[in-house]
């Protein structure tokens, strides 16, 4: 072998090691188990198109994994729900609160104050019952019980009473619990939670934002070792707040997505990924959803979950 084919051959080896090298060094986000949008399933209608639909799984499923049902009553029948779902290649997080919780007075951090329901075991059963849930197990991905439950006024005792009976039913599916950020000092967790996250919005860049991360750290150091976090991605504008608020320009959201889902590689406790929200017109008439972002937004939502979900 000619001095030049060596030193070339000595070449591809330097850069192949250094191409290797830096593949080493970025996060992976192979600890990220799925990826979906909030109220897809949940009885919301858009007022900003002009139809009649509160089901957007047709819209998601290409990038999602996850969809989210809302339940209201025990008598509730979700059967259909969830296999459409599934048959759409995701799993249903199942909201629940209402199934255990109810308001009894104004007042508190939030405003609305709400206690355990003295019936929320027969609800559980019933709903359990309905639902043929033993056997249809394998559509949930989640049951998300804590909703901003210390900002709610929900004690611990109470918030554990739930999660524990239905932790008993079913030890194998995960239970959610995500909180207001305000509130993370006071958070006590379950045993019986696995999922943990909080919402705070407005922020243009979360995977430097001071506050973001140090309340992320407050909320790691309340959390067991078996538990995950789910990161709450901002998927939604509203001008007078993400504009005037947060100094965040509408196009400029693509950006807000791209960095929630870099601190989410290099979390390795996170497990999952949720957008607040998909469609427009919830919290407030003018906020815009997932659905109506621009385009280079939407682009990015896709990127994102395909990377994570694996779908093509």
């Amino acid at each position: 072998m000619s001095k030049i084919n060596k030193y070339i051959l000595l070449l591809f080896i330097i850069i192949s090691c250094k191409k290797d090298d830096v593949s080493e060094a970025l996060p992976s986000s192979d600890h990220i188990k799925f990826f979906g949008f909030t109220l897809i399933d949940a009885f919301w209608d858009d007022p900003s198109d002009n139809e009649i639909k509160t089901n957007y799984s047709d819209e998601v499923y290409q990038f999602s994994n996850t969809a989210d049902i809302l339940v209201v009553n025990p008598s509730d029948n979700i059967i259909g729900r969830m296999y459409a779902i599934a048959d759409l290649q995701m799993k249903s997080v199942l909201h629940l609160n209402e199934l255990f919780f109810e308001q009894v007075n104004t007042g508190g951090q939030s405003g609305a104050i709400y206690d355990l329901r003295s019936d929320y075991q027969n609800r559980w059963n019933e709903f359990v019952a309905v639902n043929q849930l033993q056997s249809n197990q394998e559509l949930i991905q989640t049951f998300y019980i804590g909703e901003e439950s210390t900002w709610n006024a929900i004690t611990f005792s109470e918030l554990k009473l739930a999660t524990d009976f239905v932790k008993s039913t079913f030890p194998n599916i995960p239970i959610m619990l995500i909180e207001a950020y305000p509130v993370i000092d006071q958070l006590k967790i379950p045993n019986s939670v696995d999922w943990i996250g909080f919402d705070h919005y407005f922020i243009k860049d979360p995977k430097n934002d001071v506050a973001f991360l140090n309340e992320l750290s407050l909320l790691k150091s309340k959390m067991n070792d078996s538990q995950n976090i789910i990161l709450v991605m901002d998927t939604h504008y509203i001008r007078s707040a993400h504009g005037d608020f947060g100094g965040i320009d509408l196009e400029e959201m693509k950006d807000v997505a791209t960095s929630y889902f870099e601190l989410a590689k290099e979390e390795s406790k996170v497990i999952g990924v949720l957008g607040y929200f998909w469609p427009s017109g919830f919290d407030s008439s003018e906020s815009i959803g997932a659905r109506h972002m621009p385009q280079s937004v939407k682009e990015e939502y896709k990127r994102i979950g395909k990377i994570i979900t694996g779908k093509k």
